[in-house]
C-alpha cells in the first residue's frame, strides 16, 4: 500500500497504522518519488493526499486512472478538503473512497481492507483468466506487473524471486531443474 502525503506525521502514523495490522505500507512525500515507485513496484492500493507539492492529488488521480497499468487500482483520497464538492470531484475522477482530515485510524484500516477485499473479489474472474496471471491457494502472481498477493497482502519480490516462482507455480506437482530456473 502507497501513501502519497507531504505531512510526515500523518504519513507515518498511516504507515505505522497498517504495518501495525500486518499490511506492507510504504509512505512519499512527493509525487516525483511516488512515481519512481510505482515504476519499480505496483502497490495494491493508493492513499491520496488532494494538496501535495509538485502536483496535486487530482491531478496523480487522473493519471492513475489514464494509464492502463494503474487504471484499476484501488484508490481512496485521505485529505484535509472535507466539503462536498471536493468529495464529488475525487469519486468522480475515479477514487475509490473518500476519507476527510481528521480520520479515525481504526476506521481507516476497516475501509483499507474493504477496499483490498473488493478489489480481490472484482478482478479475481478477470485474472484466473488471463495467461499471465496464476491464482493458486491464496496466491496471486501476474506477470504483466510483476505483483505477488498472498493471503491479500502484497509481497515484495526481486524480479528473479518472481521468476522463480512464476515457473514454480506454473509446473507444480514437477520436478524443475536448475538450468531451467
Amino acid at each position: 500500500i502507497y501513501i502519497l502525503e507531504d505531512d510526515a506525521s500523518i504519513r507515518k502514523l498511516v504507515v505505522y497504522t497498517l504495518n501495525s495490522q500486518g499490511m506492507e505500507a510504504r509512505g512519499f512525500p512527493l509525487p516525483s518519488l511516488f512515481w519512481q515507485a510505482v515504476g519499480e513496484q505496483m502497490p495494491a492500493l493508493v492513499l491520496l493526499d488532494i494538496m501535495l507539492p509538485e502536483e496535486d492529488g487530482l491531478s496523480v488521480l487522473k493519471k492513475l486512472r489514464a494509464t492502463p497499468r494503474t487504471a484499476k487500482l484501488p484508490v481512496i483520497m485521505l485529505t484535509a478538503k472535507s466539503e462536498y464538492l471536493d468529495k464529488i470531484t475525487g469519486l468522480t475522477l475515479g477514487a475509490d473512497d473518500y476519507i476527510a482530515k481528521p480520520f479515525n485510524p481504526l476506521e481507516l484500516v476497516a475501509r483499507v481492507k474493504a477496499q483490498l477485499r473488493r478489489f480481490t473479489q472484482y478482478n479475481s474472474e478477470e485474472r484466473r483468466q488471463s495467461d499471465n496471471v496464476i491464482d493458486f491457494a491464496g496466491l496471486l502472481l501476474n506477470k504483466d506487473t510483476h505483483q505477488c498477493i498472498y493471503n491479500e497482502k502484497e509481497l515484495t519480490l526481486t524480479p528473479i524471486e518472481f521468476n522463480i516462482l512464476w515457473i514454480l507455480c506454473e509446473n507444480r506437482g514437477q520436478v524443475i531443474s536448475s538450468e531451467r530456473l
